[in-house]
């Protein structure tokens, strides 16, 4: 401890650029730093692409591994194959060696603010300074569980789909998953091996097939530029709403997988759930497959409106130097998705390069830099 109390702290460093993240998003941008040749870092909280660390053990893409390159390296395997969870994390592992990426791991971010022009942030117990930061945490930082799973009794088992891994772990008897995205369907697919399983759906999503005449999904929607349809366009603003269900459907899941097909969940009592039809069931485990919601406390910028919802514009803020990357729907469709994330970050690449030759170029940014 120093005379003041406080513990103390590392020498401060600097960098043009500062990447919070290093999964798919995170990595992307990492490639095109690179290629410019900028002086950047890319800091981890944990581990190169621990969001996919944490999901379960059987999890398959519903993308091919045609449509799952990052840029520069080719997502290996036969390219009309579905990567498992463990082969994005070998490949994600694998990118960052191969192009030789500055990441520091087990380096979480306690805060961002402002320093001048330029940005502080707080590093486990050292301070780091930035010319420009792109936030590339994710769609998928802080798993959401809704406020009736606190009304179960302590002998019902609960965990968010973070916390699934494989269906042995979960207690013998009948398993309520509850939410109708991609990530219920397959947990209720592999659950229904081993348990009696009901997926409880708030709302319903568009089933489309992973394959439609011999050619996988996503061919369809390159070709028919689905992908290039941005937020701002008529398409985009009715696609926006609309989450689609990948290669799997209610009737597969009732007729091939034996699943019941529930309702929303409006309340529980005991160990017995209530549905929006007016049913109920008697539950022993239940896995809160209910997504995601941003966590961006240790934002300290005036960046955010007043639900918390980010201002931007694919993904360049009205703070010169500060930028998002890997939201959902942050230009297109693909902006969230590992073959499509390369589309934003190349373009906030070149932001990135311009605002770096205007600082380098303007007498008056100099000055206000050293200052």
């Amino acid at each position: 401890m120093n005379a003041s109390g406080e513990a103390n702290r590392q020498p401060t460093s600097g960098h043009g650029v500062v990447v919070v993240g290093a999964g798919q998003a995170g990595m992307a941008m990492g490639y095109f730093l690179k290629r410019q040749e900028q002086k950047f870092l890319v800091l981890e909280a944990s581990t190169i692409a621990s969001a996919w660390r944490a999901r379960w053990d059987s999890l398959t893409l519903f993308t091919s591994r045609r449509y799952s390159s990052l840029p520069g390296l080719t997502f290996p395997g036969d390219p009309d194959g579905y990567p498992t969870r463990d082969e994005v994390i070998a490949y994600l592992t694998e990118y960052a060696a191969h192009f030789d990426l500055p990441i520091e791991e087990h380096s979480p971010v306690r805060s961002l603010e402002a320093d001048g022009a330029r940005f502080r942030l707080d590093v486990a117990g050292k301070t780091i300074l930035a010319s420009q930061v792109v936030v590339a945490t994710g769609a998928f930082q802080a798993p959401f569980v809704p406020e009736v799973a606190k009304r179960f009794p302590m002998d019902v088992f609960q965990t968010h789909s973070t916390g699934y891994r494989r269906a042995s772990d979960i207690p013998a008897g009948t398993a309520l998953v509850v939410g109708g995205g991609n990530t219920g369907f397959q947990i209720a697919k592999e659950l229904s091996a081993t348990h009696r399983v009901a997926l409880a759906i708030g709302s319903r999503q568009k089933p489309l097939p992973q394959r439609l005449l011999g050619r996988d999904l996503f061919w369809w929607l390159s070709a028919s530029g689905f992908f290039r349809a941005s937020v701002d366009s008529r398409l985009g603003k009715r696609l926006r709403g609309r989450d689609t269900l990948i290669g799997s459907s209610p009737r597969e899941l009732r007729r091939r997988f034996g699943v019941e097909m529930r309702p929303r969940v409006v309340d529980v009592e005991g160990r017995s759930v209530r549905f929006a039809e007016g049913g109920t069931l008697d539950v022993d485990a239940v896995v809160w497959a209910t997504g995601y919601r941003s966590d961006y406390s240790w934002i300290h910028l005036p960046v955010f409106e007043e639900d918390g919802a980010i201002r931007h514009r694919r993904g360049i803020t009205e703070i010169p130097g500060l930028y998002f990357l890997g939201l959902t729907w942050q230009h297109t469709r693909g902006s969230a998705l590992i073959g499509w994330v390369r589309d934003d970050a190349e373009f906030i690449s070149r932001q990135i390069a311009g605002l770096a030759e205007e600082r380098h170029t303007s007498p008056r940014s100099r000055a206000e830099e050293r200052v």
